[in-house]
């Protein structure tokens, strides 16, 4: 296994265990309905396993066949090319994710349907819905073309390690001087919590806060909020397997 992916992997149990030991972290868990086990484990087979399935197997071969002539041809220094992944490509998902939240709705609110703040829901999808974010895609070729692709391995492991944190309940205390470092220019867990809460145009940023600052999108948030989770008519199989709302 790759050290980045072992990084992945070791944030994923910490921060599990983690939210475990906060007052009432397992009797949340245990709260949770079989659907919504099933939502989001089904989620995390898809993005942790089929999609990097897919990046390796299929997209990758495919440029390998392709556009042999290309690969390894971006000689770029690892540095700059983790800040090519933790910056150029979030302002890309910045946009990607607005799109989801205005054209591409329909796609994107089962996300939106959790009620509570776990690391496991940052993988609830339809099961397709995920093909239609951009890592899947941009991930691949940028890796193809780098010749030495570390850098940007690490800017999709550490993007990858903030977006379990920012699902979780783990955000920093307002009155810490961890708040006050991060929050100007970083997405934390009480940022990102305000969309599932009904705020669905603001905080579109993944890594970083300025996309937002610099759009008009961007709203602080000291607390998590108390409710989670839009209101929908889905049933489970929609939520799963089309998620489309019938009037």
């Amino acid at each position: 296994m790759p050290i980045t992916d072992l990084a992945i992997l070791i944030t994923f149990w910490l921060l599990m265990a983690a939210s475990a030991s906060l007052p009432r972290g397992w009797q949340r868990l245990w709260e949770k309905t079989a659907a919504d086990w099933l939502l989001d484990l089904c989620g995390l087979g898809i993005q942790g396993i089929v999609i990097p399935a897919l990046q390796v197997g299929l997209l990758y071969q495919g440029l390998k066949s392709l556009l042999p002539q290309l690969a390894g041809s971006l000689f770029i220094s690892p540095p700059i090319s983790f800040l090519i992944c933790f910056v150029l490509v979030d302002y890309a998902y910045y946009w990607n994710h607005r799109w989801l939240h205005s054209i591409a709705w329909h796609l994107h609110k089962v996300h939106h349907t959790v009620t509570q703040l776990d690391v496991l829901s940052s993988s609830r999808n339809s099961l397709w819905s995920s093909f239609f974010i951009l890592y899947l895609w941009i991930h691949t070729l940028v890796i193809y073309l780098l010749h030495d692709p570390s850098g940007y391995l690490w800017g999709i492991s550490l993007t990858a390690m903030l977006d379990l944190w920012r699902h979780s309940q783990l955000g920093p205390s307002p009155k810490s001087w961890q708040y006050r470092l991060l929050s100007p220019w970083l997405i934390l867990p009480q940022d990102h919590a305000l969309r599932p809460a009904h705020h669905h145009d603001s905080n579109f940023g993944a890594n970083l806060k300025v996309w937002d600052s610099l759009h008009g999108t961007v709203q602080h948030a000291v607390h998590f909020p108390k409710k989670l989770g839009i209101k929908t008519t889905l049933t489970f199989w929609q939520k799963l397997l089309y998620p489309f709302e019938t009037r």
